[in-house]
């Protein structure tokens, strides 16, 4: 598909296409550079392999292995060196062209706090590499939603960095009850959707997961209680009854399959429990015109 037709389909956005405020390029392998300052009215990250000197802030940093590396424009940087060998990506964008400021604006990876510098196991990098191909062959390409697929990218390659490096500015938990309840969240969570009737529900009751979490049930219920203003069987609770509409809406399964999958032990308790809950019972619920 060519640029003239894609210019001919209504409601495609060309300067969304051309991408302005936004390049991706692959490293040389080598590249003598001398000291130099760059751009400071752009965002960048990259992926590196090699060895690379950055001054950064009032930072020097030696970059060996493979790293992913990102710079705010507001902090003044160099770089000092490359040496033979360096290879990877990098891309650079402007706020204009990201949207959603706020992604930039709330991670720690762009404040002048944190090391602008994450080191990369060989499965880390091999992803991180991936993505960057990705952002690569799109921006070359000629898809005509290039722009958000691109976003997208950007968005996972800082969320993963996140998860791999967590800001040491920014705690994670304002203290333990916060982490506990943390926990109990996604443990609850990790759990749905249900894809098979064949495997129930395992964690139902705060004694289930306090067991999971190793912690006595009163300090469960108590942490749950004091940062949710919920009581943990609330939140369980919520949760089943939620799948269980999505169960009896979006599948054919029986009232009984749904039952087993939810973890009762017997269909009539289900029914009970969710007629306690919504007011109707599964059948009814089912056959409403939502």
């Amino acid at each position: 598909m060519s640029i003239d037709t894609i210019e001919q389909i209504p409601g495609v956005d060309m300067a969304d296409l051309k991408l302005k405020g936004f390049k991706v390029h692959e490293l040389p392998a080598y590249v003598d550079i001398p000291v130099s300052r760059g751009r400071r009215d752009y965002y960048k990250m990259g992926l590196v392999s090699g060895e690379m000197t950055i001054a950064y802030g009032d930072q020097i940093l030696e970059l060996q292995d493979t790293v992913l590396f990102f710079v705010n424009p507001k902090v003044p940087r160099s770089v000092v060196r490359r040496s033979v060998g360096t290879t990877g990506y990098a891309c650079i964008f402007s706020e204009t062209f990201i949207k959603r400021t706020e992604i930039l604006k709330s991670s720690p990876l762009f404040q002048a706090g944190d090391t602008p510098v994450i080191r990369l196991n060989t499965e880390e990098a091999a992803f991180m590499r991936g993505i960057f191909q990705k952002m690569l062959a799109v921006h070359n390409g000629d898809y005509p939603y290039k722009g958000e697929l691109i976003r997208s990218c950007i968005e996972l390659i800082i969320q993963e960095a996140l998860r791999i490096q967590p800001s040491q500015n920014v705690p994670l938990y304002q203290n333990g009850a916060t982490r506990i309840t943390h926990l109990f969240l996604d443990l609850l969570e990790k759990q749905f959707p249900i894809e098979r009737s064949t495997d129930p529900l395992r964690l139902r009751t705060p004694q289930d997961f306090a067991s999971g979490l190793a912690v006595h049930v009163n300090y469960l219920n108590r942490s749950v209680k004091e940062v949710t203003g919920k009581p943990t069987s609330v939140h369980v609770a919520e949760r089943i009854t939620a799948e269980a509409k999505a169960l009896l809406q979006h599948t054919d399964w029986s009232v009984a399959d749904i039952a087993y999958a939810l973890g009762f032990e017997y269909p009539t308790y289900f029914n009970n429990y969710f007629k306690r809950v919504t007011g109707s019972t599964p059948n009814f619920f089912r056959n409403q015109k939502v």
